[in-house]
């Protein structure tokens, strides 16, 4: 007597938020399992499901995977996964490492939510599930961000309210796609990091880019030093540019990746900027600071 209801708050509560700028994966999963009763889980056998088509990650972590196989061996899928029916058979909406993972643990079936999603709907839920609950590499990460404009029809400052993150990081990442082909490999692979990938991408010779790349690989070059080698004409640096602390340019680097924003350290101290009230709460739930 109560399914009905609960349906019908369902759908009203997805198309809320399906509609609001900060859309939050961990919000979509945990109102389909608020708004879903224990009677409409069911086990459906894993030869019948089919991975999410829009899904960016192409490759999972073995280690990983398996851990969890054998965490499914001894307690079983505790969360179930969500599905759409298709023309045939099921398309996993959210929660293919789970998938995955029962299939390692030799699992004939898994226990599945089935709703129903639009194209559009199952396609931005598969990117976010992965930029906010998995540790994509940059490049799959800037791949999610450009399906999402493209298919959403979003410009990156819509995308950026999306995705809570600032305007600059979007369009940054974005900038990796121009890469060179071999130099995403490198990025994929872990061996030049997303600080040089981002610089690289500041410049248009790809040759440069290569040979750029290779450096960083062979001589361990850091950021600040591929922007002076990447300079067309040498010039001579300030001495005070170069007394700055090479650690902390690293440092800058990494904190404005981790937060989103622009950081500055210097004097002893960290500067962190945000432009409104909205991107200091997201700074402050970042850094686990309650008010």
């Amino acid at each position: 007597m109560n399914d009905q209801p609960k349906r019908r708050a369902l759908g009203r509560g997805l198309e809320e938020l399906f509609n609001i700028e900060d859309i939050n994966y961990n919000k979509i999963e945990e109102k389909i399992m608020e708004t879903t009763d224990e009677s409409e889980i069911k086990e459906i056998p894993i030869e019948k499901l089919r991975v999410n088509p829009y899904q960016p990650r192409k490759t999972f972590n073995e280690e990983s995977l398996n851990e969890l196989a054998e965490s499914i061996k001894e307690h079983g899928v505790i969360q179930p996964i969500i599905v759409k029916k298709s023309i045939k058979d099921y398309e996993i909406v959210a929660g293919e490492r789970r998938f995955r993972a029962s299939k390692l643990a030799g699992k004939e079936t898994i226990p599945c939510i089935v709703k129903d999603f639009t194209d559009e709907q199952m396609m931005e839920i598969a990117v976010l599930e992965n930029l906010q609950r998995e540790d994509l590499n940059s490049i799959e990460e800037a791949l999610g961000f450009e399906t999402l404009m493209t298919n959403l029809n979003l410009t990156q400052e819509q995308l950026a309210k999306r995705v809570g993150k600032s305007r600059s990081y979007i369009t940054n990442m974005l900038g990796l796609l121009n890469l060179p082909p071999e130099v995403k490999e490198l990025v994929k692979q872990g061996k030049i990091s997303t600080s040089h990938a981002r610089t690289l991408s500041k410049i248009e010779d790809s040759e440069k880019i290569k040979e750029l790349a290779n450096k960083i690989i062979n001589e361990n070059l850091n950021v600040r030093q591929i922007e002076e080698v990447s300079k067309e004409t040498p010039k001579k640096v300030k001495q005070r540019h170069t007394e700055k602390n090479k650690e902390f340019e690293e440092l800058e680097q990494e904190l404005v990746d981790y937060l989103g924003t622009k950081v500055k350290v210097k004097n002893k101290k960290i500067e962190i900027s945000y432009e409104n009230e909205n991107d200091l709460n997201k700074i402050l739930e970042i850094i686990n600071f309650n008010k």
